[in-house]
């Protein structure tokens, strides 16, 4: 994930540096737990795994009863958005298309006609289940057709990692991608409901689709081990994020509703396993998702959806509900949560968000979290009028929501706010106090998943709206997960709340990173050692920077520096939602959607200065609007060594 110049035709050299990055090392190693190949043999899996399909519970196709008591209020809904794909135009996606990935960069030239047919067969799907008519069964039968056709299910990203290393399809060489998964997850269940009456349409259909399905996504699994989020390789310097629960997850399920041989079934699940624990090793026992909440739900929460449909597969029999880092892992979605649908989102996280309330309340259930329980009830509170119950492709998300809401319904709304919240190995730090601040910062280093030059930078919210901010990422392309990476913006430490020393910004790399990070709960303040997340071009022997939230005045950041060389006037950056003014010397007012702060600062020491970030990425402007704003601090005089301090109150 470096970024220096545009390959007309990247093919090798951006696929190396880019599964480096992949594999990127993180500064804490893996510890080897093992949770679940560590305590049960393949043999094991055998004998606990339910006989058939006997485990799953939701009502066959032909249990029009069943079914009304699943879908209830939601069937006409869920009929009506079938009938709009009755006359869907499958559209067809070009070689151009899977090729625009190399030519210009852009994914959504071939990812928007292929997620829009995904969309419209899950559509499809959710229609027939609901009414049972067979009103739906054509189009369904013209769907499979279609995607049996295509030469793949997966994403022209991230068909780079094909032996040709193009985004181009090959159909004799086929791998699993987070897309691809999806959609064999979805044709598993599609099968498991819809293979009497598919074969009435005729036989072919559902022979065909079942033939593809072992040729997609069975075979690759079983016969493969150089799928980068399998890692089965995986050294403890590995990075193994959140595409290893997520592919898992869907493997298992088609495993479990496709296998029918209990030898090759308990094979097939107990590699899954050995896969998965690759990603309960990666993660820190204090549960924070390193990706953001944004990915909260496919990391932490697709591995919750792998061990819940094992649970089920073993009538409870292979269960780590019990184990505190994954009940940490899942509280890690509602203590990230800062009010009004804003959230603390380090790396490529969108500021906005906070999770679906269906899969926040079964994980809560599960771990017995009454924190991410009342979390999930307000948050279904939120959109109790039109309440989300299809997660994107996602079938047993949708299965499992509806089964669950009215639960879900009985459960108090309240949100459970924590003076402190620290994760110690991931260096995530969280405080409030009585003015309404809700301060975040990090430490950590620059390779973590989804990473941006960020060591050591903060986020302020007050009265739950973000003051001084993360932008987030801007709209994936293959510049995003390439060695052009870092000259995009959002990704550089000079466009997040960091000092520039000497002149010199953050680098990327694992050895980039914070030191002697400690949070002392009892002064409410975090300090850490920046200097060596900036390297030898900035010349800084020590940057120590601490944060304290005053319990009644503020926020106060402090930065002690020593330097072995001048080069350039150190600056502080600090990025706003509002507009600064800088009307008044040695003060900054901030004001926003009713929310004020005042930034005060040694006008003797600094001289301030603006620049205006105009947004044009949607992903972007979506969340903040037409732009945003840096603040620049720049000194005044070159010193070796010194003290800056920063002051925010509210106004």
């Amino acid at each position: 994930m470096l970024r220096n110049k545009y390959y007309p035709r990247c093919h090798k050299s951006l696929v190396i540096i880019f599964l480096s990055l992949l594999y990127a090392f993180p500064v804490w190693a893996h510890e080897d737990r093992n949770l679940l190949s560590g305590r049960f043999s393949q043999a094991d899996i055998q004998s606990l795994l339910m006989p058939g399909k006997s485990w799953v519970s939701y009502p066959a196709y032909a249990d029009r009863d069943g079914w009304d008591k699943l879908t209830r209020e939601h069937k006409a809904a869920l009929i009506e958005k079938g009938e709009k794909m009755l006359s869907y135009p499958w559209k067809v996606v070009k070689a151009t298309d899977y090729l625009e990935f190399e030519r210009s960069g852009s994914r959504q030239k071939m990812e928007g006609p292929m997620g829009e047919n995904h969309d419209a067969f899950v559509s499809l799907l959710l229609a027939e289940l609901a009414e049972g008519k067979g009103r739906f069964m054509d189009q369904l039968a013209n769907g499979i057709w279609y995607f049996c056709d295509v030469s793949s299910w997966t994403s022209s990203a991230h068909l780079v990692r094909q032996k040709n290393q193009r985004p181009l399809p090959d159909p004799w060489d086929q791998i699993i991608d987070l897309a691809g998964g999806d959609m064999g997850a979805v044709f598993a269940w599609t099968l498991h409901f819809l293979q009497e009456p598919l074969d009435k349409v005729h036989p072919l259909v559902s022979k065909r689709l079942r033939h593809t399905l072992q040729e997609r996504i069975l075979d690759p699994f079983m016969q493969r081990d150089d799928m980068w989020w399998q890692a089965f390789h995986a050294t403890p310097e590995t990075m193994v994020n959140n595409w290893n629960p997520w592919c898992n997850f869907n493997v298992l399920a088609c495993i479990l509703l496709l296998e029918n041989d209990p030898v090759k079934r308990a094979e097939g699940v107990y590699r899954t396993m050995v896969s998965a624990d690759k990603f309960i090793n990666y993660n820190h026992a204090d549960g924070a998702c390193e990706e953001g909440p944004s990915y909260w739900g496919h990391a932490a929460g697709k591995m919750y959806d792998y061990l819940q449909l094992l649970y089920y597969a073993t009538n409870g029999r292979i269960s780590l509900f019990e184990e505190p880092m994954v009940r940490n892992m899942g509280e890690y979605i509602a203590k990230s949560y800062v009010g009004n649908g804003w959230v603390v989102n380090f790396a490529d996280a969108s500021a906005r968000g906070g999770g679906y309330p269906g899969i926040i309340y079964r994980y809560g259930k599960a771990v017995n979290s009454p924190q991410m329980i009342s979390y999930a009830a307000y948050l279904y509170a939120k959109e109790k009028a039109n309440p989300r119950i299809t997660e994107g492709k996602d079938i047993f998300r949708a299965f499992e929501n509806m089964r669950f809401e009215p639960e879900l319904k009985q459960v108090e709304p309240r949100l459970i706010r924590q003076r402190f919240t620290w994760y110690p190995e991931t260096q995530f730090c969280y405080m409030t106090n009585d003015q309404g601040f809700f301060f975040a910062a990090k430490g950590g280093y620059n390779a973590e998943s989804h990473n941006h030059n960020d060591a050591g930078t903060f986020s302020l919210y007050v009265n739950n709206i973000p003051m001084l901010i993360d932008a987030g990422v801007g709209t994936y392309t293959r510049q995003t997960f390439s060695d052009e990476r870092y000259s995009i913006w959002t990704m550089q430490s000079d466009y997040h709340n960091l000092p520039r020393i000497n002149g010199a910004s953050q680098p990327f790399g694992r050895d980039y990173k914070a030191r002697q990070v400690v949070f002392d709960s009892t002064k409410s303040t975090l300090s850490m050692e920046l200097a060596g997340a900036y390297g030898e071009a900035a010349a800084v022997k020590s940057w120590k920077r601490t944060y304290t939230l005053l319990p009644a005045n503020g926020l106060r950041m402090e930065d002690a520096f020593q330097l072995s060389a001048l080069k350039e006037p150190n600056a502080l950056h600090f990025l706003t939602w509002a507009q600064p003014d800088l009307s008044v010397p040695g003060k900054v007012m901030l004001q926003k959607e009713g929310a004020g702060l005042v930034m005060e600062y040694d006008n003797k020491q600094f001289e301030a200065a603006m620049d205006t970030i105009s947004l044009t990425d949607v992903r972007l402007s979506n969340v903040w609007g037409p732009q945003i704003y840096r603040l620049r601090l720049t000194a005044r005089k070159q010193n070796l060594s010194g003290k800056y301090f920063i002051h925010i109150k509210k106004m």
